[in-house]
């Protein structure tokens, strides 16, 4: 019984120890656990597909993305100190990103993606970190690695 719970607990750890060195795909592309449900169902709609595709060309580029988010970060920044606290982040008036959906809107400003979008835990969210976590999910929607999305990888419900 010792020998065979030693067994476990060795094999537990060789698992925790490669999986950290090896993430999962899976993992890695699991937007739910990176975003808050309610930011990815505000963001990954049609109507935001054609906000964010300036060019109209049925694709959402790598550049339009930045773009876009960092727009974003621009509207909500009202007093343009270069980063956001948790109360103004939440509390930005919905007119300032009117140029979103208000479901994506909605599901940006929370507590929750406040502290998922903070990477350093400083308090603050500067426009790099709004772009960088911004950049990690358009990463994880293009599975090609294309710089560009299509439907099939931007919408949840087509």
């Amino acid at each position: 019984m010792k020998r065979s719970t030693s067994c476990l607990t060795l094999g537990a750890a060789l698992m925790a120890f490669v999986g950290g060195i090896y993430p999962t795909h899976a993992a890695a592309d699991d937007m739910v656990t990176f975003a808050t449900g309610g930011y990815a169902a505000g963001l990954r709609t049609m109507e935001m597909m054609h906000v964010i595709d300036t060019n109209k060309d049925g694709m959402v580029s790598k550049e339009e993305w930045i773009a876009f988010q960092e727009r974003v970060f621009k509207a909500m920044d009202r007093d343009n100190k270069g980063f956001l606290v948790e109360k103004d982040f939440v509390s930005v008036d919905p007119n300032a990103i009117a140029f979103a959906t208000a479901a994506y809107s909605r599901g940006l400003r929370t507590n929750d993606m406040f502290k998922k979008i903070d990477a350093d835990r400083d308090g603050k969210i500067t426009r790099d970190e709004f772009v960088n976590y911004q950049v990690k999910i358009f990463e994880m929607l293009d599975v090609k690695k294309k710089e560009m999305v299509g439907v099939a990888d931007f919408i949840i419900n087509k």
